[in-house]
């Protein structure tokens, strides 16, 4: 498997995707900003352009050419894919420790990048994760349905969150009052994320293997 991930990293990936995470990342540095957008640019330009690519260089019948089962195959993939995902919310997390200490005072009326707003944003990728990967792997080919519903469920979640965040003081003392203060409960927050994160992804992988042997490869 180690060699499908690399040939993916190496021939299938293009290099300025690797780059993008550090130039979306810097955009946390714009005060007072919908900060869900940053990780956002991961599904709106890095999936559709890579599998995309993938489709036309035709890289499933190349990988099921090699001496490896499907299941590696799955399993490489989503690697790759995880590796890009923490890629983007680790440079904009970077940033955002700067964004804290330029502006102390701010008064945020969206979320602020505090840890807990980081575990919100696994939590977005998590569900972008279950819903396109099982949906992509039933072909393993058409990606622009899989990438429509992924983006609509995880742009939902970011919706819905964000306005609870403004709706109710309750949670928005947790995000961007008092809580935020609070190491321990940002620190749990972000903690929850990232669990939900993997168990969502690990069940995705599961479900993706399933389908995968299913499709046949001509």
């Amino acid at each position: 498997m180690y060699n499908l991930v690399m040939k993916d990293l190496k021939l299938g990936v293009n290099p300025w995707f690797f780059t993008l995470p550090l130039f979306m990342g810097a955009l946390t540095l714009i005060p007072g900003w919908i900060y869900f957008i940053v990780p956002f640019y991961f599904c709106w330009i890095s999936v559709p352009n890579i599998f995309g690519g993938f489709k036309t260089q035709n890289d499933l019948m190349f990988s099921s050419m090699m001496p490896v089962n499907k299941k590696d195959i799955v399993k490489a993939r989503i690697t790759v894919v995880v590796i890009l995902e923490l890629l983007h919310l680790v440079f904009a997390m970077i940033f955002s420790i700067f964004t804290l200490r330029l502006y102390p005072h701010l008064i945020y009326y969206f979320f602020a990048p505090h840890m807990g707003f980081w575990g919100l944003c696994f939590v977005m990728l998590a569900i972008f994760n279950i819903v396109f990967l099982p949906m992509y792997y039933k072909t393993a080919y058409k990606f622009g349905a899989a990438s429509v519903a992924a983006i609509t469920a995880a742009m939902l979640f970011a919706g819905v969150a964000q306005w609870v965040g403004i709706q109710s003081p309750w949670v928005n003392d947790i995000f961007n009052g008092s809580g935020a203060d609070n190491t321990l409960l940002q620190l749990s927050i972000l903690i929850v994320g990232i669990v939900i994160f993997i168990a969502f992804t690990l069940i995705a992988y599961r479900i993706a293997v399933k389908r995968f042997l299913k499709v046949e490869i001509l």
